[in-house]
């Protein structure tokens, strides 16, 4: 699973998202640790811009293919890019993404149709010893713009969260963050019936029958307690909320260390997205991660009772090493990786973006994917850490126009006749 697990990006996957969940245990309402001040990450006022328009679809989707993917929803060439790649740090940061996810891209089997691992090879060759002072030259030149159906784009963000954390439970962290349980078991309902390939449920076994695991609110009532699950404990179960929404994190310990945390599966129940709930019930106006944070901060036993209506739960690992770690399997690279739907965007391929706001504009790398990123030109874009990436991250919502770089020459299979 990803960085990402199976998240949306924070405005859509409060309202959306099928895999994340939150947790306020019923003696965890005081405040967090006062040493550990977490930032307010108020949303950044964005920067308009005008964004590029969708080209036309010369060929609608052939109905004798599976519409499901880009190959068969259909693609339009798109225009040169020489002049639509900006340079500076933007396609600097996307071409270090594009370096690290080569080795797994060149391998890897593309969901979406569009591309063979052979594809990438002239590209991935370059990218190697490519100085990054002319990103933009690269990508103009190794790489051809199409356009995945409509090509109308849809962008949120996400961002890893810092929280006030500690390795053991004390005064001021009482929230318990939980380990994977060993009888949380995945099933592949593929193996049972050639229909349900691809599906797969969670659940655990009780006697002869494999059932749902416990829900959220069992989970806060105790159903985990006394079994050494716990990896970790917060201070705010506000901040652990948003947390377990991005599926990854950093513990601010008291000691001034951190301790980074990522996601190690879900109880395979139903996320019921908070925001629209929220919103549905007038109790917030908009749907930011602001908004959302401000009000269940104010009412802290509706704030929890809004929460536990979502069944859904999330366990954690610790993460050592490079990371955060994305769906392709390498590390995100903060302003450089998007997560997509593969069906429609090959893992490790570039994206052009062009939006109503200005900070997403330019090449992004897909490395990652969330459960409320689905579809054609559904993209969510990671800002990193901190302040500042809390900021854009929370408030990100933006809609213009996308194309997918493929390697030159892979798009003449593509445009049908």
């Amino acid at each position: 699973m990803s960085f990402r697990h199976s998240a949306a990006a924070l405005i859509a996957a409060l309202a959306l998202s099928a895999c994340a969940g939150g947790m306020i245990p019923p003696s965890a309402s005081g405040p967090a640790a006062p040493s550990r001040p977490v930032p307010s990450g108020e949303a950044t006022r964005p920067t308009p811009a005008t964004p590029r328009p969708t080209l036309p679809v010369e060929i609608p989707a052939d109905p004798a293919l599976d519409s499901s993917t880009a190959a068969g929803l259909g693609v339009t060439r798109g225009p040169d890019i020489a002049s639509l790649i900006p340079s500076g740090e933007r396609s600097r940061l996307a071409l270090e993404a594009f370096r690290i996810s080569c080795p797994t891209l060149m391998r890897r089997t593309d969901q979406s149709g569009l591309t063979k691992g052979s594809d990438w090879n002239n590209a991935c060759a370059a990218a190697s010893s490519w100085p990054e002072a002319s990103a933009s030259e690269f990508f103009s030149r190794y790489f051809e713009a199409v356009q995945v159906g409509t090509g109308a784009a849809f962008v949120t963000g996400y961002y890893e969260p810092e929280i006030a954390g500690s390795r053991t439970r004390q005064p001021g962290y009482e929230v318990p963050i939980y380990r994977r349980p060993t009888d949380l078991i995945d099933v592949d309902l593929g193996q049972f019936s050639d229909s349900l390939k691809g599906r797969t449920i969670r659940g655990k076994v009780a006697g002869t029958k494999f059932i749902p695991y416990d829900e959220r609110a069992q989970i806060v009532a105790g159903a985990l307690a006394g079994r050494g699950l716990e990896l970790a404990y917060a201070a705010d179960p506000v901040e652990f909320f948003f947390l377990q929404v991005q599926g990854s994190g950093r513990l601010n310990l008291p000691d001034g260390s951190v301790m980074r945390i990522g996601y190690d599966g879900q109880n395979g129940r139903d996320y019921s997205g908070i925001g629209k709930l929220m919103k549905d019930r007038g109790l917030i106006q908009a749907g930011s991660m602001q908004d959302i944070m401000q009000y269940l901060r104010a009412n802290p036993v509706e704030g929890a009772a809004i929460m536990n209506e979502n069944k859904s739960f999330v366990f954690f690992r610790e993460l050592t090493g490079a990371g955060p770690i994305g769906a392709l399997g390498v590390p995100v690279t903060a302003e450089g990786t998007v997560a997509a739907d593969p069906k429609f965007v090959p893992l490790g391929a570039p994206v052009l973006l062009s939006l109503d706001r200005a900070e997403p504009n330019g090449v992004w790398i897909a490395q990652d994917t969330g459960g409320a990123i689905k579809g054609a030109n559904r993209f969510d874009s990671f800002w990193g850490a901190g302040a500042r990436a809390r900021g854009i991250a929370g408030g990100m919502s933006a809609r213009g126009s996308a194309l997918v770089l493929l390697p030159i020459g892979s798009a003449a299979r593509l445009v049908r006749p």
